[in-house]
């Protein structure tokens, strides 16, 4: 049996720190790990920024509640669990994506944790270091074969782990910096590649 495992942020739904920079006119929120490789920089510069401008969880709220999944992602997910079990790896977090995994109708989600006071957000807490390429470790160690798909350089170990990498509507950066990986940009080429790997399996 095969399993499908998923980034969320970028595959299936937009870039939520993407949406907070342009509500709130920061520029440097709208970095992501397509830009810093390094997360827990990322996240550093990221927490200083909303402490900086008194951002709390409740902003993050009002931005993810008047979201989206992107264009075909809702449909493309229940494609797949026809024929494969679904996870979502993800570094956003549980306490603000819920509005979205609601309108993709719950897929499971294995992603991390914020530390909130008083609605402030002072620090993050993740399942475990370089979670994603573990998770797919534990399913093949399970006798499942993994594909996986992701946009990122946070998603590349992931992706080099499963037994079919994706790089899914990636920058040319990423796909550069792994040129190995195969690369396409709409779920129809996506589901395809999955299609002809299980085929040839």
């Amino acid at each position: 049996m095969e399993i499908i495992c998923l980034d969320l942020e970028g595959v299936l739904i937009p870039e939520i720190w993407i949406n907070l920079a342009q509500k709130t006119g920061i520029q440097s929120l709208s970095l992501t790990t397509r830009d810093i490789p390094d997360y827990k920089q990322l996240m550093r510069q990221r927490l200083s920024t909303l402490e900086k401008n008194n951002l709390t969880i409740t902003d993050i709220h009002k931005v993810v509640e008047k979201m989206s999944p992107l264009d075909g992602a809702t449909d493309f997910i229940e494609r797949l669990r026809e024929k494969y079990q679904l996870v979502i790896l993800s570094d956003t977090f549980y306490e603000f994506v819920k509005p979205l995994m609601r309108q993709l109708n719950w897929p499971t989600l294995f992603c991390h944790h914020l530390e909130i006071q008083e609605k402030k957000i002072t620090d993050y807490k993740l399942r475990t270091s370089d979670h994603k390429r573990k998770a797919i470790k534990a399913f093949k160690e399970l006798h499942f074969n993994v594909f996986a798909a992701g946009d990122s350089f946070n998603d590349t170990s992931m992706l080099m782990e499963a037994e079919l990498g994706v790089l899914f509507n990636a920058p040319i950066r990423v796909i550069k910096s792994f040129p190995n990986l195969p690369t396409c940009n709409s779920y129809d080429e996506l589901l395809e590649i999955f299609k002809e790997k299980s085929l040839s399996s």
